[in-house]
C-alpha cells in the first residue's frame, strides 16, 4: 500500500498551495464572522476530513461558539462513495441552536445532506455549512454550502484533510490525482 501511496503523491498535481488555502480560509472566515457573529453557534466538525479545515478556521472566528464533532462516512478507505455510515454523533444538544457544519469537501452532497437532516431532526434553529472545497460537477447537488473557500473541477483530491484511501490527509496543499 505504501508504494501505491508514494506513487500517487509523486504524480499528483498541486492545485492549491498551503498559502493559497490559508488565504481562502481567511476570506471564508470573514464571511462567517459577519453572518454568525450574534448567533452563538455550535461548530460541528465533520470527521475525519473536516479536522484540518476546522482546526484552521476556529482561531479565525471572532465570536463565542461551542465545538463538537460528527463522524459520517461514505468512503471509508475507498475512493468512491457508498452508503452513509454514522460513526459518531455530537454530544452537544442541537435543539434551538445555530449549527455551522464544517467539512473538507462538498462532492456529490449526500453526506452533507444527511448531516443537515440530522441537525434538523435534533431541532437546530438554523443550519449553515462551510467547506474548504466545492467540487464543480455536471448536474445539481441536493445541497449547497453556505461558505466555500475554494472550487475545483471534478478530480480526485487529497491533502489538507482530504484523503486517498485513508492516507495523505496531512499533505500541506490540495492535490489532484493523475487520472489513470
Amino acid at each position: 500500500m505504501l508504494k501505491e501511496i508514494a506513487s500517487v503523491q509523486a504524480t499528483a498535481d498541486l492545485l492549491y498551495s498551503e498559502s493559497d488555502i490559508e488565504s481562502a480560509i481567511d476570506k471564508m472566515a470573514e464571511k462567517i464572522n459577519t453572518e454568525l457573529k450574534d448567533k452563538d453557534p455550535v461548530i460541528l466538525c465533520v470527521m475525519n476530513g473536516g479536522i484540518v479545515v476546522t482546526g484552521n478556521l476556529l482561531p479565525r472566528l471572532t465570536f463565542p461558539c461551542t465545538f463538537d464533532a460528527i463522524n459520517v462516512s461514505r468512503y471509508g478507505s475507498e475512493i468512491s462513495g457508498g452508503t452513509i455510515e454514522w460513526l459518531q454523533k455530537p454530544n452537544t444538544n442541537l435543539n434551538n441552536r445555530t449549527v455551522l457544519i464544517v467539512d473538507d469537501i462538498l462532492d456529490q452532497g449526500f453526506t452533507l445532506e444527511a448531516i443537515i437532516n440530522y441537525c434538523q431532526q435534533q431541532g437546530a434553529s438554523s443550519i449553515y455549512s462551510a467547506v474548504l472545497v466545492n467540487k464543480i460537477l455536471v448536474g445539481s447537488k441536493p445541497v449547497k454550502a453556505d461558505f466555500i473557500a475554494l472550487e475545483v473541477e471534478n478530480q480526485y483530491l487529497f491533502g489538507y484533510g482530504m484523503d486517498y484511501k485513508g492516507y495523505l490527509r496531512n499533505a500541506a496543499g490540495i492535490y489532484a490525482c493523475k487520472e489513470e
